[in-house]
């Protein structure tokens, strides 16, 4: 494979790129296109999957998942397959960029420049960035995910115990799945953190016994 050389700041146009891509909040964009409220309005107001459910459409909700996943994905799976082949050592570390992308893509969703920065909390977009620095890695977390959500039916909960498992997977990972890239672990310990950031207010109300069950209305 030819390496093609390109200037720096073309690289990190990338990352720029991931952000744009992760403020597409479709949740919103979804549920226009099918004729419902804007998630916005009603349940817990978060513009994400699990909150689209409670609308009683189960195919907005879907559709809202796997978009929010790709947006997630796509950007850090292509950056994965071509780095190497627009960079080399003395430009920019493949690692870094793909830390950059990432963790760009998932702050896109969080703080989307199209949505008045006012995001969704970032569980399916996490799980495309994870599938795309290594499917393995995303299904291990997305197994934690529903294993949580069959066992407790709190999707909060199981997004908080995945966000706990995702950087140590990935860490405990090296040299049997993957080799451990210092940059991408430290923006996966920052998503993560984010991640549970987001879900202060449902902490407490799990602590308090008034946190929604998945699929409940209202």
């Amino acid at each position: 494979m030819v390496n093609v050389q390109m200037p720096l700041w073309a690289l990190w146009l990338a990352p720029v790129l991931g952000y744009l891509m992760g403020s597409l909040s479709f949740a919103v964009l979804v549920s226009r296109l099918m004729g419902l409220s804007d998630p916005r309005s009603y349940g817990s107001k978060n513009p994400g999957a699990t909150n689209v459910l409670r609308s009683g459409n189960k195919m907005a909700a879907v559709l809202t998942l796997l978009l929010d996943a790709a947006k997630g994905g796509v950007p850090v799976f292509l950056v994965r397959v071509w780095a190497d082949t627009f960079t080399d050592a003395s430009a920019v570390e493949p690692g870094l960029l793909l830390a950059g992308v990432a963790l760009a893509a998932f702050l896109g969703h969080l703080f989307p420049v199209f949505f008045k920065f006012e995001g969704g909390k970032g569980v399916a977009t996490a799980l495309g960035v994870l599938l795309g620095v290594d499917a393995v890695l995303g299904l291990c977390v997305a197994a934690v995910w529903l294993g949580a959500a069959v066992i407790w039916r709190y999707s909060s909960l199981s997004a908080l115990l995945a966000a706990l498992a995702a950087p140590l997977i990935y860490i405990l990972g090296d040299g049997v799945f993957w080799s451990t890239e210092p940059p991408v672990a430290l923006a996966l310990v920052l998503m993560s953190a984010l991640l549970i950031w987001r879900h202060r207010q449902n902490m407490a109300r799990l602590i308090a016994g008034q946190e929604s069950k998945i699929g409940k209305k209202g």
